[in-house]
């Protein structure tokens, strides 16, 4: 039996998972860590625990699974998007914490820059808007803030990456500087018409592009470990940012195809095929994977809040001990009250791109409890999908597109928000057999390059569906809820 390793490098833990040639999970580790916040909207990691997780998690799951070293054909990685991390070139060593996508302290950058009238430019050519979500305004920020960093830089002694390359240069020794083009393209520093660094953008902000990784198809030699890691070298062959990662698990390769990850935030992406599309509606064109030099372009929305209005309820308004507990009290909440949460604890993502937005409840009663905040908290993840697919289709439509929705991710294992879900938004909802979409789309990439799985007609004839959620709610209820839900929103961000 041949083995791939899937390292899932996340933003609250490090997950190291093994799967057989038939793609089966054989084992899975897992190590949270520290999160950092030195000052309002600033969140930072410490670098050396992105490191020692995944290393331990590597070690943790091949003693679990109890096979040998040398029955791991490859690695692939899948990762955070975004986050920054700047190290020097000849110790290793971090200059500063990684600055995570969440962070939000670039806002005046960006908007300087938008100000100034630069964000078509960058959009055109990255397909992102000018937003401190991005990685480039962090890494203008690190070399600004910590002494010497620009010149460092300039003499190419510091390295930049994003976490996939920080991963690949301790994992090979320091042997390779490298990146795929899923995370390049979330850099806000890459051309994804050209397929390069863009010297323009490069230039605008200041940014040495010595430090910058070379760029690899997603399936392609990145490396090989330090035989000291693992007992051997095991190369490295699969790379993929988280969201681009889990397309490719849930097997969305054809145009049109569409699917949504629920975590924390949620992310769908959209197959538009070999051409980016330019969005009309504040969506972001992304670079969905890439072979043999070919990139194939999606349209990507981004939810700041979903999993994460469920952890609200818990932590922050203490109403539930455990996410388990929304389903049943969702169930239980009374049906003549239409209670309506917009949860933009951060700001709002796509489509509205409201850094300022914060979160309102409307609709309450005195007959209001922990029911109904549970109904509308998963509400809340239905209504903000729809938002994202609608702006979608007003961008791209695929002639006779499967309008079928793929979802994954934690929250997608409620029934009740999953049949939401496919109410709100009028559709099928399929929700695989495996969940670990974004670890299985590491393997595979890494796996197929090794020999170990099939190409990506065999690998999309793998992908099972463990359930459907059809549309059960009538027209009428459904513009009801969703005219609600819209005016909620507008008053929120007039608040």
């Amino acid at each position: 039996m041949r083995y791939v390793l899937a390292i899932d490098q996340g933003t609250t833990s490090s997950r190291a998972i093994l799967f057989d040639e038939t793609l089966k999970v054989t084992a899975i580790a897992q190590e949270e860590f520290a999160q950092h916040y030195p000052a309002s909207g600033w969140v930072e990691h410490d670098v050396s625990d992105l490191w020692t997780t995944v290393a331990a998690t590597c070690r943790g799951v091949i003693e679990k699974a109890g096979i040998d070293t040398a029955d791991i054909a490859s690695i692939g990685i899948t990762n955070q998007r975004e986050t920054v991390v700047v190290w020097d070139k000849d110790t290793g060593q971090p200059i500063h914490r990684a600055i995570v996508w969440q962070d939000r302290r670039t806002a005046a950058i960006t908007t300087e820059l938008r100000e100034a009238g630069h964000e078509d430019m960058v959009t055109d050519r990255t397909g992102l808007l000018l937003d401190p979500y991005f990685s480039a305004s962090k890494l203008k920020w690190i070399l600004d803030e910590v002494d010497g960093a620009r010149e460092k830089a300039r003499a190419g002694k510091l390295l930049f990456g994003t976490v996939d390359s920080f991963l690949i240069w301790k994992l090979t020794g320091g042997r390779s500087h490298v990146t795929d083009a899923t995370n390049a393209c979330r850099t806000m520093l890459y051309d994804i018409r050209k397929g390069r660094w863009s010297t323009s953008i490069a230039k605008l902000l200041d940014i040495p592009m010595e430090m910058l990784p070379e760029v690899h198809d997603c399936a392609a030699e990145f490396g090989v470990t330090r035989s000291d890691l693992f007992g051997r070298e095991i190369p490295i062959q699969g790379v993929a940012g988280d969201q681009q990662a889990a397309t490719i698990g849930q097997a969305c390769f054809k145009p049109g195809m569409l699917k949504s990850t629920y975590g924390t935030g949620c992310f769908a992406l959209l197959n538009t095929g070999d051409e980016p599309v330019r969005s009309e509606n504040r969506l972001l064109s992304t670079i969905a994977y890439q072979f043999e030099g070919k990139p194939t372009y999606a349209l990507e929305g981004s939810i700041f809040v979903a999993g994460a209005v469920v952890q609200w309820l818990r932590d922050g308004l203490k109403m539930i001990r455990d996410a388990k507990e929304t389903q049943p009290l969702a169930e239980r909440a009374d049906d003549t009250q239409n209670v309506v949460l917009v949860p933009a604890f951060v700001g709002l993502g796509a489509p509205y791109w409201n850094a300022e937005c914060r979160g309102a409840v409307f609709g309450l009663t005195r007959n209001s409890g922990p029911e109904e905040f549970a109904r509308a908290a998963l509400e809340s993840v239905g209504y903000q999908t729809r938002d994202l697919i609608e702006a979608m289709h007003a961008d791209w439509q695929a002639p006779g597109g499967d309008a079928t929705l793929r979802v994954d991710g934690g929250l997608s294992a409620s029934d009740w928000a999953m049949q939401f879900l496919s109410d709100i938004i009028g559709a099928a909802v399929d929700r695989p057999q495996v969940l670990e979409t974004t670890a299985m789309g590491a393997a595979w990439l890494a796996g197929m390059k090794a020999g170990v799985y099939p190409d990506m007609d065999g690998f999309a004839d793998m992908w099972e569906r463990e359930r459907q959620f059809t549309p059960d709610m009538d027209d009428a209820t459904r513009d009801r809820k969703y005219d609600a839900w819209k005016r909620a929103v507008a008053a929120a961000q007039q608040f």
